[in-house]
Parts: C-alpha cells; structure tokens; sequence
C-alpha cells in the first residue's frame, strides 16, 4: 500500500514524525483527508481542531491542534500547528474544567478541541 512521510510539528516540539496511509484535519475550509498521491495544497487549521493520522502499520495517532497550517505535497504532509496535544497527554478532567469555569473564548475553543480528540481516539 501507497505511503507519505508525515510530520506532527508545534511551535516547541515534534510531536509525532513517520509514514502514514492517511492523514485527517479540520481546516478553516472543512475537514480534508490525505492519501498518498494527494494533489498538493496549504490549508489553515482550526482553533481547536483535530488531526487524525492513520500510520503505515494502521494504527492511529490522534492530536488536539490549536491553529497553524497544513502543507500537502504528493509524498508528504507536514502539520504546523500553533500549539498541539497527543491524546494520550490530554488531562480530559482539566478540559471540562475549562468549559465550565472560562469566559474565553480561546481556551474554550482548544478545551473543545482536546475533548474532540480524546471522543476520536
């Protein structure tokens, strides 16, 4: 099966780097998927949006992102992301927490996004 080379970057850190069957965003344009051979393009990531990634041995990855960008060429796909969270890193009690005690609208927005992850895990 057809492979791309995939790399998970945040502004502090390379979260997750390999190859993949699959790659899932939610961008300011929609959700888009990504096979290998995909035509090339740049989307805007949500604020509290959510990347998928189905890796070449089929399993998956699965962060809560927090605005950046998404590059797609015909072999690879590299998410820049602003802030990112791996789910397995995700405090699930301190999301909720942030729903029901924040006026922002920011915070809410990527609380939402961490929840959305971990529901997609």
């Amino acid at each position: 099966m057809a492979e791309m080379t995939v790399d998970l970057v945040a502004v502090e850190e390379r979260l997750w780097s390999g190859t993949a069957r699959l790659v899932s965003a939610q961008t300011t344009e929609g959700e888009i998927g990504v096979m290998p051979g995909h035509e090339p393009v740049l989307g805007q990531l949500v604020e509290g949006g959510v990347v998928s990634i189905t890796t070449a041995d089929g399993e998956r990855v699965v962060a809560a992102v927090h605005g950046g960008f998404l590059s797609v060429t015909a072999t690879t796909v590299t998410i820049l992301a602003e802030a990112a969270e791996l789910t397995e890193n995700i405090d699930v009690e301190s999301a909720r927490a942030v729903l029901s005690d924040s006026q922002d609208e920011a915070e809410i927005a990527a609380a939402r996004g961490r929840l959305r992850a971990v529901e997609r895990a």
